[in-house]
């Protein structure tokens, strides 16, 4: 039997394949292009589209744990129930699932609103399940790269209340954990939430000064304008993408993001060392800069 990755040649699926390469098991990885997907040597490329029913339903034969990534997209939520109800219907009793930290609380955000239905669906299907919930990624900030370097400003308005953001490596390494745990057991085991977190509480202007001492030049916050951020990224991708996003930072500003000290400990026990720190992230940036 094998593990089927969906979302396997992203952000996190990318360190994830690598984590579960060489491990034993038989992965397969679904993508459009399997011809042009670089994976791990031993890793299977799999034809297939989340849309397309009986692609699917070929892909899910040989399988018997699922990793379950939905890329946000408008058609995430259908994409999401359509694979849940498939991998009901195929009998596959171990899925581990990306979701997103804070889901049940920013239901405004449509990413959130998605992974919220998402979890619902698996409570209400029955689905054996690990459900993860990232905070924000570290490695969004690659996305402001222009900002901070030609402009010398933070970009990202987050606001004063905090998040406690991750790197993608870190969520990687334990859904690696929670998929082998799951595909290597005797049966199927209970459902499970893991809030997945770093180990600093970030703010606008203390995210501008990690990156200051980074760069040893003065990078200052842009500001809490969320609107103007919308506008600004919307140059760049899809309209909804950039409203979808900017409902997040809206949220970030009002309610932040914060994990619990029981979530850090959690997350560094699951890691058997501290959470990468932002401040480690920026400074590794920073030299591939």
């Amino acid at each position: 039997m094998a593990i089927l990755v969906t979302g396997g040649t992203g952000k996190v699926g990318t360190p994830l394949v690598r984590h579960l390469s060489g491990q034993g098991v038989d992965i397969h990885v679904l993508t459009r292009k399997p011809d042009d997907a670089e994976l791990p040597e031993g890793v299977t490329a799999v034809a297939g589209d989340l849309l397309n029913i009986e692609a699917m339903r070929r892909a899910l034969q040989p399988v018997s744990t699922l990793f379950l990534l939905v890329p946000v997209t408008p058609h995430e939520l259908t994409q999401t129930l359509l694979m849940l109800n498939l991998a009901k219907e195929a009998g596959i009793e171990r899925v581990v699932y990306l979701s997103v930290y804070g889901v049940r609380e920013y239901t405004n955000v449509p990413h959130c609103a998605a992974k919220h239905a998402a979890e619902l669906m698996i409570e209400q299907l029955g689905i054996p399940a690990t459900i993860l919930r990232p905070n924000s990624f570290m490695q969004n900030d690659l996305m402001i790269r222009g900002a901070i370097q030609r402009a010398g400003l933070y970009a990202f308005p987050i606001g004063s209340k905090g998040v406690s953001s991750i790197d993608v490596r870190d969520i990687a390494e334990v859904a690696a954990t929670a998929i082998l745990r799951r595909e290597r057991s005797a049966g199927p085991l209970p459902t499970e939430i893991i809030n997945l977190v770093g180990p600093d509480v970030l703010t606008g202007k203390a995210s501008a000064a990690i990156w200051s001492n980074a760069l040893k030049r003065p990078i200052t916050y842009g500001g809490d304008d969320t609107l103007a951020f919308e506008r600004q990224v919307a140059k760049h991708v899809p309209d909804w993408n950039a409203m979808d996003l900017r409902l997040m930072l809206d949220r970030f500003q009002k309610d932040g993001l914060r994990a619990s000290a029981a979530d850090v400990d959690i997350m560094t026990s699951l890691l058997g060392k501290t959470p990468r720190r932002y401040a480690d992230f920026v400074a590794e940036t920073c030299v591939n800069w």
